[in-house]
């Protein structure tokens, strides 16, 4: 069995430098640590991390790469749009954004794409999902 520590997703990146000028500066996050490659990772909690590392491949942008959980939706997509970042929008039956945000109350989503095309979501939890997931019964899902 396993015994994994910690985890993390890694993003690909064509251009390094574009990518983490988008992710310091519009984003405004700071390297935790930079790789020999010229890549970073960010922290985005107490145990939590994201790596942009320097790759030949190219995102598809197709699905959601990396999830970040947000307090309010709907405060951090209006502070990021004005830092330049683009929402998309999805009209999807049974599935639409308005103004680049899915969803009602507090159960709220929106994604937007990262300048080498890998596509990030803005998550807030309703008060009983943040329950499960601080009492470790969440369920668990391999979707979107």
């Amino acid at each position: 069995m396993l015994k994994i520590t910690d985890s993390y997703a890694t993003l690909p990146a064509q251009d390094i430098q574009r990518a983490r000028k988008f992710y310091e500066q519009k984003l405004g996050l700071t390297p935790a640590m930079m790789t020999p490659d010229g890549g970073a990772i960010y922290r985005t909690g107490a145990d939590t991390a994201f790596s942009v590392f320097p790759s030949q491949g190219k995102a598809s942008g197709d699905h959601t790469q990396i999830t970040l959980r947000v307090a309010d939706v709907t405060a951090t997509v209006g502070e990021l749009k004005k830092s330049g970042v683009k929402f998309e929008e999805y009209d999807f039956p049974g599935f639409k954004t308005v103004d680049g945000i899915a969803g009602e109350g507090d159960d709220k989503g929106a994604w937007f794409k990262d300048p080498e095309g890998n596509l990030l979501a803005l998550i807030q939890f309703t008060a009983a999902q943040e329950a499960a997931v601080r009492s470790g019964q969440a369920a668990t899902t391999n979707g979107h």
